[in-house]
């Protein structure tokens, strides 16, 4: 067994030790048709397994995804076959599953693969419906390898969803980030801190790292993952992705001390940030970063450093007028 050996690696072995063989002499006549790979839900398909990950859906396995058509035709008998392999591999015990992961592996239909994550089958989304699709099962759909597709047909709808958001969807996305960043960071934690709301703050504190990660992940042009990996995910981009994913672990692990306030005249709601707290420095400093970069960009000249200021330039280079004109509180 290779300790250090990655799902997405192991499925790939996998496949290319049993699987091939297995589709190419049971299923000549339709290898051609075939698409394998490791994609979907799972740590394993984002390449973020690791040990303590391994006690369920880990183990030797790959998915074969086939049109509706084929799916129908035969793909029971490809998944009775799939199921007839040895289920131990490189000394990988076989893959322990949970009732929640039925239907991650073996034979998939790929409409069904596409529709029941992202609503659609074909990726054709009309601007609004694009704000509807939750971004992390976009990031789901996209994620992981395929191994072979010969129709194409697959790769064809996943390239269609990694070409990213239309750029209006991602403009209107990063206006309600930077609202959110400054309402939540900029202007809210510190007037919690200062009247001793410590949880409030410190849900200022998470609304304002959420916020943060998503739009680094819409500068470059990347889907964010749910909640649990939407960090590890921010750290390889590489736009702003290791700096400022730095700043947010570290601001995540300080907390928040009702101490560093005792002294702050609580009569002055409106006055001077107490930068005695290291958390109001570095959320400064992950909003002047951002600023930055969308100067950088050409996405917002205005001169301000509260970073909200910022979301009317972006608004403005938006085409669409009902894209527009929505509320900015956009998922």
């Amino acid at each position: 067994m290779v300790m250090n050996m990655k799902g997405l690696e192991l499925a790939r072995s996998y496949y290319e030790k049993y699987g091939a063989d297995m589709i190419r002499n049971r299923f000549g006549q339709y290898e051609d048709r075939i698409a394998v790979g490791l994609a979907g839900e799972g740590s394993e398909c984002f390449g973020y397994d690791d040990a303590i990950s391994r006690d369920h859906d880990f183990g030797p396995a790959f998915c074969m995804w086939l049109t509706r058509e084929d799916y129908e035709a035969f793909g029971a008998e490809l998944q009775r076959a799939y199921d007839e392999l040895p289920k131990d591999f490189m000394g990988f015990p076989p893959r322990p599953e949970t009732p929640e992961s039925a239907g991650r592996i073996g034979v998939i239909c790929m409409d069904d693969f596409f529709r029941n994550q992202t609503g659609r089958a074909d990726a054709e989304y009309s601007l609004s419906d694009w704000l509807s699709v939750p971004e992390s099962r976009l990031a789901t759909v996209t994620n992981g390898e395929v191994f072979r597709d010969p129709l194409g047909r697959f790769t064809e709808i996943r390239n269609k969803l990694k070409g990213f958001y239309p750029e209006d969807i991602r403009l209107k996305k990063m206006a309600a980030r930077v609202a959110a960043m400054g309402q939540s960071g900029q202007y809210n934690y510190p007037r919690c801190m200062k009247r001793g709301e410590t949880v409030a703050a410190a849900h200022c504190v998470s609304e304002f790292i959420q916020n943060t990660l998503s739009i680094i992940h819409l500068l470059n042009r990347r889907y964010m993952p749910y909640y649990k990996w939407m960090h590890r995910s921010t750290l390889d981009l590489p736009v702003l992705g290791e700096t400022v994913g730095s700043l947010v672990m570290t601001l995540a692990e300080n907390g928040v001390s009702r101490d560093l306030w005792e002294c702050t005249d609580t009569s002055q709601l409106e006055g001077t940030l107490n930068f005695g707290d290291p958390n109001v420095l570095i959320i400064e400093q992950i909003c002047r970063l951002v600023i930055s970069e969308l100067r950088v960009e050409g996405l917002s000249s205005n001169s301000s450093s509260f970073i909200l200021d910022h979301g009317a330039d972006l608004m403005s280079r938006i085409n669409d007028p009902q894209i527009r004109s929505l509320h900015l509180m956009i998922g």
